[in-house]
C-alpha cells in the first residue's frame, strides 16, 4: 500500500502526510521554498517537480527508503472538527473550484436531489440558507462515511485520524502533529534546527487558502451551525480526532486545543 497522501522535500529534510483541510497548501509551499527559495507559481497541489509526492511514481521509492528509516523529521497536521467540516462544505460543496466548475461534477445536484441541499450560485451572490443546507450536508457526510452511500467517502470530510493512521499502519512514524490553530509555533518546531537550503521565516510566509473567494462567505459564527443533531453527527463521524487530538467536542465555539497531543497513544490507536 505504501504512503499514499505523502511529500516530501527533495532534499529529504522533511516528510509530510497530508490531511486535506488542514493548512495543506501553505504547508506545501513552505516545503517547496525551504528547498528552492522560492514558491511554487499556482497551486503546490498541481505541482509535478520540485516535491516529491506519492502521487508521482518516480517518488514512491526515495519516500518509502525515507520512511522506512525514519531518516528525516516527519509531521502532519490537524484542524479542528467542527471548522474542517465547514470549511469542506463552503469550499467543495458550496464553492465553485479553480476549474470554474462545481467539484465532482454532479455530486451538488445529488445532494439538491437526495437531500435537499442548496448551496446557491454566483449569479444570485449564493443567496441560500446556509445553516439548513449545512446540516442537510452533514447528514450526507455521515452517510458516505459510515454506510459508504450514496458514494465512498470524500477525502475532504473523511476522518484526519483515518488519513493519519495509514502512513503509521504501513511503517511511519510521526516527530509532530501540528494543530492549524497554532500554525506559525507548530511548524516552527517542525523546522527547528534542520539544515534547509533556505532558511524559511514562518512571519512571512502568506497564508496560501486556494478555495478562497470562489464561493460564498460564512456569514455565521461556527456555533451557529451546530445545532444538538449536528453535534451528535458530528462525534458519530469524528470522535477518535476529538480524542486523540485534543479537541473541544462539547463547545463548537472553542476551536482551540484543549491539551497536548500524546503520540504515542496516537501511534498505539491508530497503528492497529
Amino acid at each position: 500500500m505504501g504512503y499514499p497522501g505523502t511529500w516530501m522535500t527533495e532534499s529529504e529534510s522533511i516528510v509530510y502526510r497530508v490531511v486535506p483541510k488542514c493548512a495543506c497548501s501553505t504547508i506545501g509551499q513552505i516545503m517547496f521554498y525551504s528547498d528552492h527559495g522560492r514558491f511554487f507559481d499556482g497551486d503546490i497541489h498541481d505541482s509535478a517537480e520540485g516535491l516529491h509526492k506519492w502521487a508521482q511514481e518516480e517518488s514512491q521509492p526515495l519516500i518509502e527508503a525515507n520512511v522506512s528509516a525514519h531518516r528525516s523529521r516527519t509531521f502532519t497536521c490537524v484542524r479542528n472538527p467542527y471548522t474542517r467540516i465547514l470549511s469542506s462544505f463552503f469550499d467543495k460543496i458550496a464553492g465553485i473550484q479553480r476549474n470554474g466548475r462545481r467539484y465532482r461534477g454532479n455530486l451538488v445536484p445529488k445532494l439538491a436531489q437526495q437531500y435537499g441541499v442548496t448551496v446557491g450560485s454566483p449569479e444570485d451572490n449564493f443567496d441560500f440558507d446556509q445553516v439548513k443546507s449545512f446540516r442537510r450536508f452533514l447528514l450526507f457526510a455521515r452517510d458516505t462515511i459510515r454506510f459508504r452511500r450514496p458514494m465512498d467517502p470524500d477525502i475532504h470530510w473523511s476522518a484526519m485520524s483515518g488519513h493519519i493512521s495509514t502512513f503509521i499502519v504501513n511503517g511511519g512514524r510521526y516527530d509532530r502533529i501540528v494543530w492549524t490553530e497554532k500554525f506559525n509555533d507548530g511548524m516552527a518546531q517542525v523546522l527547528d534546527g534542520l539544515p534547509l537550503p533556505h532558511p524559511v521565516d514562518l512571519s512571512t510566509i502568506p497564508r496560501f487558502n486556494e478555495s478562497e473567494g470562489h464561493g460564498p462567505k460564512r456569514a455565521h459564527p461556527v456555533e451557529d451551525y451546530f445545532d444538538d443533531l449536528s453535534m451528535h453527527l458530528v462525534y458519530e463521524i469524528y470522535h477518535r480526532d476529538f480524542e486523540l487530538f485534543r479537541y473541544d467536542f462539547e463547545n463548537p465555539a472553542n476551536k482551540m486545543p484543549t491539551g497536548e497531543i500524546d503520540l504515542d497513544e496516537v501511534h498505539a490507536k491508530l497503528g492497529r
